[in-house]
């Protein structure tokens, strides 16, 4: 036999994504986390029943009743809410979760070596895992903004979108501007995706990939408070996280956007740029 290789052996072959995609779905984090986009626009629903008893009653209000306001006057204004109060955090920390634990898990539980023995290439284990990663991220976005659609229409019906910041928008511009927030907010997604999947290949603990790449974000935006450092917050990777508050205005501001879509692609090819190129030269013992 010649040192090509075994007959029939293709390196293209192996680890298919379908079949990645499928074994992560049989991952408990994996359902759980997009088990929790369903259930927390049905908490927040809940939530705001109480609020409206409780203003009923003559004792509620407080300083967030007019976002609330907002918020319970249609099913686009209960869906930019949701988004809202889960992009700061939580959604970040799930697509952490599912980069973060993509590499690193493997070499917890001692499998990644097997898996480089089928032989897989790694850097199409790499690759397959990274488009695994953000298909799950981006369902997981989608199954939020869905959801709490569904629930917000169904509960405050179909009306324009309103905001703050700009007079009524008609229902369905104001879809096709939440869509725009929608993908807005999954491109900066992409930084938290590249650090935790860096992070990930770097270490063997998926907690500490996870946890690292969340602690470095909002280490950003904390640096991003900072008004003496200036025009160098202009390079922090979350400095335009909130640019997609232009979308409400009127007309559309989307200047920032634009710089923000372009920052998160940057850091986003940088960070997975370097876990290329650490795990094709790593040493797997795991």
């Amino acid at each position: 036999m010649s040192g090509a290789g075994a007959v029939g052996y293709r390196p293209g072959r192996t680890l298919s994504f379908g079949a990645e995609f499928r074994r992560q779905a049989t991952r408990m984090r994996t359902r759980l986390a997009l088990g929790f986009m369903v259930l927390l626009p049905l908490i927040i629903l809940i939530a705001f029943q109480f609020e409206t008893n409780e203003e009923d009653d003559g004792t509620g209000g407080g300083e967030f009743g007019s976002l609330i306001d907002l918020a319970t006057s249609g099913g686009l204004n209960f869906t930019l809410f949701t988004l809202l109060v889960s992009a700061g955090f939580m959604l970040g920390v799930v697509v952490a979760l599912f980069h973060g634990d993509a590499v690193a898990s493997e070499a917890s539980w001692g499998s990644l070596r097997y898996l480089l023995a089928i032989p897989v290439p790694r850097a199409r284990l790499l690759a397959v895992k990274l488009a695994v990663a953000l298909t799950y991220s981006g369902l997981a976005l989608l199954t939020l903004a869905g959801t709490a659609l569904l629930l917000g229409t169904a509960r405050y019906g179909w009306s324009p979108l309103r905001s703050t910041v700009a007079a009524q928008i008609p229902a369905g511009e104001g879809l096709l501007r939440l869509l725009g927030v929608v993908g807005y907010l999954a491109v900066t997604l992409l930084v938290t995706a590249g650090l935790a999947f860096l992070l990930s290949v770097l270490t063997d603990a998926p907690l500490g990939a996870v946890g690292g790449a969340v602690l470095l974000v909002i280490l950003s935006n904390i640096l991003d408070q900072i008004t003496a450092l200036g025009d160098l917050r202009n390079l922090l990777p979350t400095h335009f996280s909130d640019a997609w508050l232009g979308l409400l205005s009127t007309p559309v501001q989307t200047d920032d956007m634009v710089k923000g879509t372009i920052s998160a692609v940057c850091y986003a090819t940088l960070f997975w740029s370097i876990a290329f190129w650490r795990f094709t030269r790593k040493d797997v013992t795991s």
